[in-house]
């Protein structure tokens, strides 16, 4: 049976083929510019300063710079915003400018293992992609390394084929300084609410507590300065981890590799593996020699080009059967419980606050780590989640993120908090995750994917959080409820006293003296014991409260 058999033709192949052509990366991003983030005016305005923020905090941090960020934005007409983002980081050489700021898929952050903001290279170019697209404005970026020349571009993108499209160059010498200018003009909205320029500030100040941050904005003059005068550790750069390598990216290590034998290939380009694990894979994978003995021996010098695909699928196989050694930890810099603190008490000045950093995980091969933080009362009026990624605040799509799950559920009521269809309470939970690589759900990034054990992680964070509050709140309500009965028995000592004194015939003012003294001592005894040191923080040691069902305790340190 022949298919298509007398139906007539309208177009032929050849004419079907001559219209096939390949796009470029940056005429997709063109047309489905919402996969970025850029689905509205006002978000598209916070995707911009969020994409320039970022760059210039890792940058600083890179370069082991305590940064000074000015952001500001200014009204060109309706619905059209100038917005300058300026740091004091080690700038950009004359050279790359281009590159980083007028190409999609461009930068230094996707091959390397190592915590940072960025990692797809799409971030500040296509914040340069949106500018042209609605105002037909190229971007200016001013650079100097502190070399005493300033370069300065205009530039927009190429977009058939994702090159920069420089309009203009030109360089000062004489002033010295370092760091980086980058203006856009582009179509967009200032509104200040949850999901807002002004909120990721605010949260980048708590989640960067070492930064000095301006923001000048159509509302006004706005600062947000550091609260620590020290940056947290820098991550160092580590290799892949055999547990997370897929089938096609090891069968694409294996072709490109320079390592002459298996061997040294598995030992050389994966992390923490030792020939005698790389020696039981091999064996367990069936890669070995022929030989006449009963027992077989690892072919350890077969050359990774001739490693065929069932080799490899075998290989990946053997891996979860071998137990390897976790990934080193130094590349990731989570903050840490001080610097925690310090960022929610400097924007908050809430009555209470706890932080906890979780040992580190892995998921897929990737390390990672959780940290949680809790504020409480103070200037906290109601309840919100903050959520982090590397440091850097996530405002969108919280619905389907790993840390609201977590939150929801967290059964809260357990510690003293009141939670019906949501907390109740003037409450403020931060949740940060650092990973050398964040799973987010889209290009975005905007929220993290479900892994079962991040969720996990997070809850561990956020019960040992809520059991130091839970410790407080107890502390708190004693002593609100023994004040309380002070106050009724005050109240009453003279009409005591007055009954008292017809019966013993004992003068009123005498009984009554005496039973304030009664009180008053027994307020002394029960404030001492029960509610002293009611503002301090309870540390993990005191914490007597029950864990969650069928998981087991676990501090701080492991």
């Amino acid at each position: 049976m022949k298919f298509g058999k007398g139906i007539p033709i309208t177009a032929t192949a050849e004419e079907m083929a001559s219209r096939q052509r390949a796009i470029s990366v940056s005429e997709f991003f063109e047309k489905n510019r919402h996969l970025l983030g850029y689905d509205n005016k006002a978000k598209a305005m916070l995707m911009i300063v969020k994409e320039g923020v970022d760059n210039s905090l890792d940058a600083c941090e890179e370069a082991r710079i305590l940064p000074e960020i000015y952001v500001g934005i200014k009204e060109m007409g309706p619905d059209k915003h100038e917005i300058v983002i300026r740091d004091n980081g080690p700038g950009i050489v004359k050279e790359q400018i281009p590159k980083i700021f007028g190409r999609l898929l461009y930068g230094s952050k996707f091959h390397r293992l190592k915590q940072s903001r960025g990692q797809q290279g799409l971030g500040v170019s296509c914040a340069v992609l949106y500018s042209q697209l609605t105002t037909g404005t190229p971007a200016t970026i001013i650079s100097s390394t502190g070399d005493g020349r300033t370069h300065r571009y205009q530039l927009k993108i190429d977009v058939a084929r994702n090159r920069p499209d420089v309009i203009e160059t030109s360089a000062e010498e004489g002033e010295i300084w370092h760091g980086v200018e980058q203006r856009f003009v582009a179509e967009s909205t200032y509104r200040e609410n949850k999901q807002s320029v002004l909120e990721y500030i605010r949260q980048t100040a708590i989640s960067n507590p070492y930064c000095n941050i301006i923001l000048d904005c159509p509302t006004g003059h706005k600062e947000f300065k550091r609260g620590v005068g020290q940056l947290p550790a820098e991550p160092q750069e580590i290799m892949p981890h055999l547990y997370g390598v897929e089938l096609g990216v090891l069968c694409r290590m294996l072709a490109a590799t320079k390592a002459r034998t298996i061997l040294s290939f598995l030992t050389s380009e994966f992390s923490r593996l030792g020939k005698t694990s790389a020696t039981e894979i091999l064996l367990k994978a069936g890669i070995t020699k022929n030989n006449n003995t009963l027992k077989p021996i690892p072919d350890t010098k077969l050359k990774p080009s001739r490693v065929s695909d069932e080799q490899a699928r075998a290989i990946i196989e053997a891996v979860k059967q071998v137990k390897l050694v976790r990934p080193p930890l130094d590349c990731l810099s989570p903050l840490g419980t001080d610097l925690i603190k310090s960022g929610l008490v400097k924007e908050l000045n809430p009555e209470f606050v706890t932080a906890v950093t979780r040992p580190p995980e892995v998921y897929r091969g990737w390390p990672f780590q959780i940290e949680a933080g809790l504020a409480f009362g103070g200037s906290i009026q109601s309840f919100s989640l903050m959520r982090f990624a590397n440091r850097v605040p996530l405002l969108y799509q919280g619905g389907i993120c790993a840390m609201t799950k977590s939150v929801q559920e967290t059964d809260w009521r357990r510690y003293g908090i009141q939670s019906n269809k949501g907390i109740e309470e003037p409450l403020s939970i931060f949740v940060h995750m650092c990973s050398v690589w964040v799973p987010f759900t889209s290009e975005s990034k905007e929220s993290i994917a479900n892994y079962d054990i991040i969720v996990r992680e997070i809850k561990l964070a956020l019960q040992e959080c809520a059991r130091h509050l839970s410790l407080w709140l107890s502390g708190k309500r004693k002593h609100a409820m023994l004040t309380k009965k002070k106050s009724t028995f005050e109240k009453y000592a003279d009409e005591t006293a007055g009954a008292l004194s017809a019966m013993a015939g004992m003068p009123k003012d005498a009984i009554v003296q005496k039973i304030l003294d009664i009180i008053k001592r027994k307020w002394e005894d029960m404030h001492g014991e029960q509610v002293e040191g009611e503002d301090t923080e309870p540390g993990p040691g005191s914490d007597q409260a029950a864990g969650p069902e069928g998981e087991p305790e676990h501090n701080a340190s492991g």
